[in-house]
């Protein structure tokens, strides 16, 4: 949901060297956006981790002789980093308790607080006197990430169906915002044997076992690719899909910047703000007055948010696209 952001940062400053730091699993995303220069990975788990690793990582960013950092991370770290590694100009919003460590700390009003999380950055370029540009997300592939695409279908999709699915029943954050996978299950099977596609079921390294259990509960076949590729590889993947089944994840906002449609099931999370930003999307939830309690499990127990989103009411959602 950055890449907004980060596209007005080169229009508002067009011949400037831009360097992006992201962690490993999110890099791919940025690796052939024609808006930034260099990809600066923060390893959290090796060379950057624990508080020697981060002085390092403040040492490593002072050598580029940044003249600004643009915070999209809210959090306190990130300025701290900045402030670190001698950046002279930090802009970001004056959230966590980190005003002190801006140079241009953008107030962050409840009103902006409220809209979809690609207008909030573009928000915090305006208020720090940037001019904005358009919100639509894009997301560049490279050649390789194609071609490894092509060949994963080729050797489980022999045949080549005209229509291809994707499932993907994992998200980060906490089981309070992923839908079932007997459902998930029984949404493939109906994909296969009403609408004659093939379906792909996706996921990160700490999803196979999800994968795994959705395939187990499948009487159609299926490919599951779930912890089997890169972030880069499932992009593609993704890219090669008619429609995009998915919980409030990552692979959610990638299918939306890839134009893929998108069929969003929301419960726990808020749909305003964190919707897959595309005219390609549908969202599937039903209302219960404990949501969105934003908890990583439902405080109530009874998942009642996710428990009302029938399978009927998915496949209709995609039936709609296909």
């Amino acid at each position: 949901m950055t890449l907004p952001a980060v596209r007005a940062i080169r229009s508002n400053f067009p011949k400037a060297h831009i360097g992006l730091l992201a962690k490993p699993w999110v890099a791919p995303v940025f690796t052939h956006n024609p808006y930034v220069d260099e990809i600066i990975t923060y390893d959290a788990r090796g060379r950057h981790r624990g508080t020697i690793g981060r002085i390092r990582l403040a040492r490593d960013l002072r050598r580029y002789n940044f003249d600004t950092a643009f915070l999209l991370q809210n959090a306190s770290e990130a300025a701290l980093l900045a402030f670190m590694a001698g950046i002279p100009r930090r802009i970001g919003f004056d959230t966590d308790g980190r005003r002190m460590l801006l140079t241009h700390a953008v107030r962050c009003t409840p009103a902006i607080k409220s809209i979809h999380q690609t207008g909030y950055y573009l928000e915090m370029l305006k208020g720090a006197g940037l001019h904005g540009g358009g919100r639509c997300l894009e997301l560049h592939l490279g050649s390789h990430q194609r071609h490894r695409a092509r060949n994963i279908l080729a050797a489980h999709d022999p045949g080549g169906g005209s229509l291809r699915i994707g499932l993907n029943p994992s998200a980060t954050f906490g089981p309070a915002k992923q839908w079932f996978p007997d459902r998930y299950a029984q949404l493939g099977d109906r994909l296969y044997r009403e609408l004659g596609a093939t379906v792909v079921i996706f996921g990160g390294p700490a999803d196979r076992e999800l994968g795994r259990t959705v395939r187990r509960h499948m009487q159609a076949p299926a490919i599951d690719v779930s912890g089997r590729t890169s972030l880069g590889e499932a992009m593609a993947l993704i890219d090669r899909c008619q429609a995009f089944v998915t919980n409030d994840s990552g692979l959610m906002h990638v299918a939306a910047a890839l134009d893929t449609p998108v069929v969003a099931i929301f419960g726990s999370t808020n749909s305003t703000t964190t919707s897959p930003w595309s005219r390609r999307s549908r969202i599937v939830r039903e209302p219960v007055d404990c949501s969105p309690c934003m908890q990583p499990v439902c405080p109530l127990g009874h998942m009642d948010c996710m428990r009302r989103v029938g399978v009927d009411m998915v496949f209709d959602a995609v039936r709609g696209f296909v």
